[in-house]
């Protein structure tokens, strides 16, 4: 067991400060509030909190529960395990010390004790205000990135008239939508693959360090620029208010690497050429970053060699260190660095996900606003408003077309052609790419009457000859960004074959004509040279590596992923012969390297879609490669082949001629892909399907047309339906439905549930993240409720009304720590309780519930006292559930269970010479299901602690874990054995067939 007093002692911590009688608690309360909201966005676990901050039980319980002031280096502590600032929690604190009623008075055991630092108790100085020089250099420095980052490119706004390219940020920026997969808890403690998806200024609220993953064109950079322009205005939504006063650094990395050195924070502003760099006080960035403002954007970590990425994640590693307060983004391509880079630094991961149709509407909307802006006349706004009517009809009404527009930059290529060419458009991602350089090489200048303005006339087939030299150069050396002395002699080069051009100037002016007319090419400084975006340079790149003959060296760096587009647009220049040269060198090497063989034969797939012509025995061997692949049976394989795009769906066996496991993350696929083409495919999952596919079909059906999902999907699987819903229009979409479980994201009142035509045969309820309830008395609307979940509904006040009800199952996480929870012991029908919650005084022994549960899990929260006295109360208990402390600790109250059969802890320690030896064996334990986050485990004392195991599954949540079976084969009555998210399992030979299952299913 352990004291305040011995917590306090083994972190160095100061012992948390009691509040006083009556004392105002706001502050507190939001202090509180915040450390919770935290640890529910992140999913984790009070034991997870405990282990990751370092702190004792009692410690991290205290801080949750709001019944005495952490002190400072609790705290600090907290922070660093829930991805907070310390400085927001650590003012939240010195708000409490300064209020003259909330004076803190140590614990009166501590004062007979006295303090490890043998010091008295008092309020921590307060810090130094910035100083002069730092708030004038702010002032100057808020406004120079306002004005630096406070635009963005609209691409094709200049093709005619004199509409401006550059348009204000806050008129053109549409919020992105990222994914996060958690672990969603369920009720045997233990966890499952989800993706949530979130627009990002909820998305990114109470995460510190991330890493932003999106496909070229999809948003990252003006995210960043978003970020950084509204952190200097102050201009930020309410989820993100925790950015208001944050200092933002804005470091393009293709900028950086041309340095070779990466840059210390003294050095962030000269490191991208920013004016100001000499005006900064000495120190100032340091400070900043000291004290929790610093906003630190990494942009682009696929724009740099791989090498350079490597030195980027060390640099990483060291800044975080150094400087655990301050909130670091980076952005980055999907496969340009490992999955759970930086995981064990506390970076999580987001996924930028496609424009949704509602999105795509919202951009074609802003993009002719802006076009309309520069309109020279009447007529040509008039016209305007009609293809913007058309466009949006069309993008409804054609697939193909829908599936171009699924990025903002396709989008704005859409407008800009659609406008260009009179309401008529590409067909395919190449074509429309062929037609914008037309468009802005040539036409532009053309239709504009522009000749000659600096004394250079280029054709069409020039420019791109010039500019693919420059494209290809950077491609060659891993860059995105060059010197201009550099694009200056590659053009001189390129003259010396191009007399007709070489006459009209030297190669300064024709650099200084493709920067200033082509559209393409831009000076971010003045000694710099890039492509103003990185899928132009891929797409001519490709294009000269072809035309060059150079297909050996695409198929040699075809398993880099800054690579990765410009070997899908060589497969779409090539001719015939090449393109089935080129695709059989990258499928013959993806069988020769096991370390690249994955990556290479989805890439070859993808490729697929890009090659309309092919000899049909390499598109077999194609397909039967990327056979081993597929279909995915995991959500993280689902995932990964969700990027390959519209070709995987055409590859995924019909749902009949699935197993289980590839069902369910074969309808993940689909989902994420999305469209007309993932809601076919799904369409086909019609009649019996199990549990688990229900409930998958039944889930994330946000992106697509609700009604559509629900007449095409869901009512074609026979059975009730428990479905997930996050808005109002899937409410509203499934009242035609049989449905008999609910779970809701979002305010919904128990008035709006009891309308729909379910009500009365609504089994199951789940409302998360709700503050429009306060009470359960409308729960009576629910004669056949058996289930209700409660997660996160912070208005909740008290469980009347539960009593009027038979219901079976409950889970409260996550609540208000007032919540009065009388109502338990008047509930005979419960049988399943699950607390993740804190609850006011209320030890084991004190729990208001019957004494018939036959389920309970309880989180490291409820273990105030850190013991489970009282819990042999319930003597018909066959399920518990908790985490690996107090198990440890408190193994004696487990012991006195008789009929316990099933034992559920998660985040065992199962590294060698852990503390689980000292429990002694639980022979009456017949079912074990168990979590770890060690990276080697030793089973050695799992097989001594249940001798009676029939079952027994182990779930790793750390990359790259590895685990033997060998000390399991002992066990008499082992009949299966299963094990999820574990890299490397040896010793499967030691058992039977059958019994040991892994999950993902290894391929053989």
């Amino acid at each position: 067991m352990t004291t305040n007093d011995e917590a306090a002692d083994a972190t160095g911590a100061e012992p948390a400060r009691e509040m006083t009688p009556g004392a105002e608690a706001e502050p507190l309360e939001r202090l509180v509030d915040t450390l919770r909201t935290a640890r529910l966005r992140r999913r984790m676990t009070m034991a997870s909190v405990t282990t990751r901050s370092g702190l004792g039980r009692t410690t991290v319980s205290q801080a949750f529960s709001g019944r005495s002031l952490p002190s400072a280096e609790t705290l600090v502590a907290l922070a660093g395990a829930l991805g907070l600032a310390a400085d927001t929690l650590l003012a939240l604190r010195s708000a409490c010390l300064r209020r003259p009623d909330t004076v803190p008075h140590a614990p009166p055991r501590l004062l007979a004790t006295g303090s490890v630092r043998n010091t008295e108790l008092r309020p921590p100085e307060p810090e130094p205000a910035a100083g002069s020089a730092d708030l004038t250099f702010e002032s100057r420095y808020r406004s120079y990135l306002r004005e630096r980052h406070g635009h963005l490119t609209v691409v094709g706004l200049d093709l005619r008239g004199d509409a401006q390219v550059w348009w204000p940020l806050d008129a053109a920026y549409l919020s992105l939508e990222l994914a996060d997969r958690r672990a969603v808890r369920v009720g045997d403690g233990l966890g499952s693959g989800q993706q949530r998806t979130e627009r990002a200024e909820v998305a990114l609220a109470g995460r510190w360090r991330v890493l932003v993953r999106g496909l070229a064109g999809s948003g990252k950079t003006t995210l960043v620029q978003w970020l950084a322009c509204a952190s200097a205005s102050g201009d930020l939504p309410e989820p993100l208010r925790e950015l208001r006063g944050t200092v933002a650094f804005v470091l393009p990395m293709r900028t950086i690497s041309r340095r070779g050195e990466l840059p210390r924070p003294a050095d962030f502003l000269a490191a991208v050429g920013c004016p100001l760099a000499e005006a900064q006080p000495d120190g100032w960035a340091d400070r900043v970053l000291s004290s929790g403002r610093g906003l630190v954007l990494v942009d682009g970590l696929d724009e740099v060699p791989r090498a350079f990425r490597d030195r980027a994640g060390d640099w990483l590693r060291e800044l975080t260190a150094a400087y655990g307060t301050a909130r670091v983004v980076a952005t980055t391509r999907p496969t340009a660095v490992p999955e759970r880079w930086l995981q064990e630094v506390s970076f999580s991961e987001l996924a930028v996900r496609p424009m949704t149709g509602a999105d795509v509407s919202v951009f074609i909307s802003r993009w002719h606003t802006a076009a309309r802006e520069g309109a020279p006349s009447t007529e040509a706004r008039a016209r305007l408003d009609v293809l913007e009517r058309e466009l949006r009809e069309k993008v409804r009404a054609k697939r193909d077309l829908a599936l171009l527009t699924t990025t903002p930059l396709l989008c704005a290529l859409v407008c800009a052609l659609h406008r260009d060419r009179g309401g008529q458009l590409p067909h395919d991602r190449v074509e429309i790419y062929e037609a914008a350089l037309s468009m802005l090489l040539y036409r532009r200048d053309q239709e504009r009457e522009v000749h000659r303005p600096e004394g250079i006339a280029l054709s069409e087939k020039e420019s791109i000859q010039l500019l693919q030299k420059l494209a290809y150069w950077l491609t060659l050396n891993g860059q995105t960004e060059l010197v201009a002395t550099t694009a200056t002699w590659l053009i001189d080069d390129a003259l010396s074959s191009m007399a007709p051009v070489a006459e009209q100037g030297d190669a300064a002016a024709v650099l200084d004509h493709l920067v200033g007319r082509t559209g393409l090419l831009r000076a971010p400084t003045t000694d710099t040279i890039d492509f103003v975006h990185r899928t132009f340079q891929d797409f001519l790149g490709a294009k000269a590596a072809v035309e060059g003959y150079h297909l050996p060296l695409i198929v040699k760096n075809a398993h880099d992923e800054q690579w990765e587009d410009v070997v899908r647009m060589a497969v779409a220049h090539a001719r015939p012969d090449e393109r089935a040269t080129l695709l059989r060198g990258i499928i013959e090497r993806a069988d020769r390297q096991q370390q690249h063989r994955t990556r290479l034969r989805l890439l070859a797939l993808a490729c697929l879609q890009h090659a309309t012509e092919l000899d049909a025995t390499i598109r077999s061997e194609i397909e039967a490669g990327a056979a081993a692949l597929i279909p995915p049976r995991s959500v993280a394989e689902a995932v990964a082949l969700s990027q390959v795009g519209l070709v995987a769906l055409d590859l995924l066996p019909r749902p009949s001629e699935l197993k289980e496991d590839e069902r369910v993350a074969t309808v993940h696929t689909a989902q994420m892909v999305a469209g007309d083409a993932g809601l076919a495919y799904l369409a086909a999952f019609a009649g019996p399907q199990s549990e688990a596919v229900h409930e998958a079909l039944a889930n994330n059906w946000e992106r697509f047309d609700a009604e559509q999902y629900v007449t095409e999907v869901l009512a074609s699987v026979p059975g009730p339906a428990y479905v997930t819903l996050v808005d109002a229009r899937q409410l509203a979409a499934i009242r035609s439905l049989d449905v008999n479980g609910i779970s809701y994201l979002g305010d919904l009142t128990g008035a709006q549930l009891a309308r729909l035509p379910q009500a009365p045969a609504l089994r199951e309820i789940s409302l998360i993240a709700n503050d429009a309830i306060t009470d359960l008395r409308w729960v009576t609307a629910f004669p056949a409720l058996k289930s209700l979940t409660l997660i996160s509904c912070m208005r909740l006040r008290s469980l009347d009304g539960l009593q009027h009800t038979e219901i079976s199952h409950l889970v409260l996480d996550n609540l208000d720590g007032k919540l009065d929870v009388g109502a338990l012991e008047h509930l005979p029908t419960l049988h399943h309780l699950e607390l993740a919650t804190e609850l006011p005084d209320r030890g084991i022994s004190e729990l208001p519930a019957c004494n018939g549960l036959a389920g309970l899990w309880l989180d490291s929260i409820f273990f105030e006292s850190a013991d489970l006295n009282g819990l042999a109360r319930w003597r018909k208990l066959t399920t518990l559930a908790l985490p690996s402390e107090p198990f440890v600790e408190e193994f004696v109250e487990v012991r006195g269970l008789p009929r316990l059969t099933t034992l559920c802890v998660w985040d065992l320690n199962l590294t060698a010479g852990t503390p689980l030896a000292e429990v002694p064996p639980l022979p009456g334990i017949t079912s074990a299901r168990l979590t770890t986050t060690s990276r080697n485990c030793d089973l050695t004392q799992v097989a001594r602690l249940f001798p009676g195991a029939r079952t027994i599954s182990l779930t790793s949540f750390t990359s790259g874990a590895s685990v033997d079976l060998t000390p399991l084969s002992a066990l008499p009555h082992l009949q299966r054995l299963a094990l999820t998210d574990f890299t490397t399992i040896t010793g499967t030979t030691h058992f039977g067939p059958d019994v040991v299952q892994i999950s993902p299913r290894p391929r053989h």
